[in-house]
């Protein structure tokens, strides 16, 4: 079944026309949403469905507890193997969500780090997203990692450098996990 993870930047706090309309689209095709439960697009995006009394919506948090879930709809508590709620704290729920999800609805500012690891997490797991790129007011669909490659490649040498910096933070805190799963350190 095609399920659908919208989420996006924090800064983004408004969805404008272009994104209502193609939000309106899955909800007119009854795709289910899944959507995390930050501030900025993921609320954005629960009080635009709770607007329109979807029901089909699962909201993730990362721990033990949620920051917003606007329509009472249905959590995923995902489990943390640390208490700080940092990037790694954060990016379990992205993890999961990129995991589960069959395709992907991404809001980008252009500066929004989190943002591209999760359409990288998408590529990686061999499923398309749809960037919008809420500055340009443009769509772009990335299938592949070089489609990505070459969205990355405009962007300016400093957030190219912070977006490497933590893809490599995110792919040791993903080994840190499995290895503490599969075994102890002493």
């Amino acid at each position: 079944m095609t399920e659908v993870f919208i989420g996006g930047s924090r800064k983004i706090s408004r969805l404008d026309s272009q994104l209502k309309r193609r939000i309106d689209r899955i909800i007119d095709k009854r795709i289910p949403v899944i959507v995390g439960d930050a501030n900025g697009v993921d609320k954005a995006v629960q009080d635009y469905l709770y607007d329109k009394k979807y029901d089909f919506v699962q909201v993730f948090c990362s721990g033990h507890s949620c920051r917003n879930n606007s329509g009472g709809w249905p959590l995923r508590l995902i489990a943390v193997s640390h208490k700080k709620k940092d990037f790694s704290f954060f990016a379990a729920k992205d993890r999961a969500m990129a995991d589960e999800a069959s395709i992907g609805l991404m809001i980008w500012d252009k500066k929004s780090i989190g943002t591209i690891i999760n359409v990288l997490r998408m590529i990686a797991n061999r499923k398309k997203v749809v960037l919008y790129l809420a500055p340009d007011h443009v769509f772009l669909d990335l299938k592949s990692y070089e489609d990505l490659q070459a969205l990355i490649a405009r962007c300016p040498s400093r957030l190219r450098e912070k977006i490497k910096i933590k893809i490599e933070l995110d792919s040791a805190t993903k080994e840190a996990e499995k290895s503490s799963v599969e075994g102890s350190l002493f």
